[in-house]
């Protein structure tokens, strides 16, 4: 039973980092470093650099010292898998218990890595299989597509332009709850300048017109 469970432990975590590299990049092209992969996972530098050494002789990986991290084709693979475990998980959270989407996160921590896959198609088919979860993040399907929506940054928009809101982070609580509280979701029209202090980073919208 204990050889059991620490192989489960380390299947999770590679899965974890895999989702963390890949999630670095679906926004933005930089890719991730050690050091803030270290910072994303709350771990420290040394335990990063021998799991990366690690992934990278499995093939999922590639990585030179001190340099970037970035996923190979199969990485990629599996880190889909998990993301659409990931957001299935926290969509169904939402429509099916009531949670609120800045409660989701922690909860889909834990689900991802422990349901079936049996379940997790019956959970995709109950929700009428959904392309996004609660935060705007693409769903990939069950063939590991994902399609992103064409969406913007509200900090890299002048403070005139209206758009629909496509995707919030959930990195912060805080700028969840308080977008929740000023009617701001997923699919509002607003002015990159009228949303509320501190979002304006955490906020993509497609430009209208």
């Amino acid at each position: 039973m204990r050889s059991t469970l620490i192989a489960k432990s380390a299947s999770s975590a590679t899965e974890d980092y895999l989702k963390v590299i890949y999630g670095h990049t679906e926004w933005q092209e930089v890719p991730i470093t050690g050091s803030q992969l270290a910072g994303r996972l709350g771990l420290v530098p040394s335990t990063v650099t021998e799991m990366v050494k690690k992934l990278a002789s499995q093939g999922l990986v590639v990585h030179q010292p001190y340099g970037a991290i970035t996923l190979t084709d199969a990485g990629r693979a599996e880190a889909l898998r998990m993301v659409r475990r990931h957001r299935l998980v926290e969509t169904w959270l939402v429509e099916g218990f009531g949670y609120a989407w800045d409660e989701v996160h922690d909860e889909a921590e834990v689900l991802e890595h422990v349901l079936s896959d049996r379940l997790l198609a019956a959970v995709d088919a109950q929700l009428g299989f959904p392309t996004r979860d609660p935060h705007g993040d693409p769903i990939p399907n069950a063939a590991g597509v994902v399609t992103r929506p064409d969406a913007v940054l509200a900090s890299a928009l002048d403070p005139s332009v209206s758009g629909r809101v496509a995707r919030i982070s959930d990195r912060d609580p805080d700028v969840l709850r308080r977008l929740r509280d000023e009617g701001i979701g997923l699919d509002t029209v607003i002015a990159a300048g009228e949303l509320p202090e501190g979002a304006h980073d955490a906020v993509w919208l497609t430009p209208l017109g």
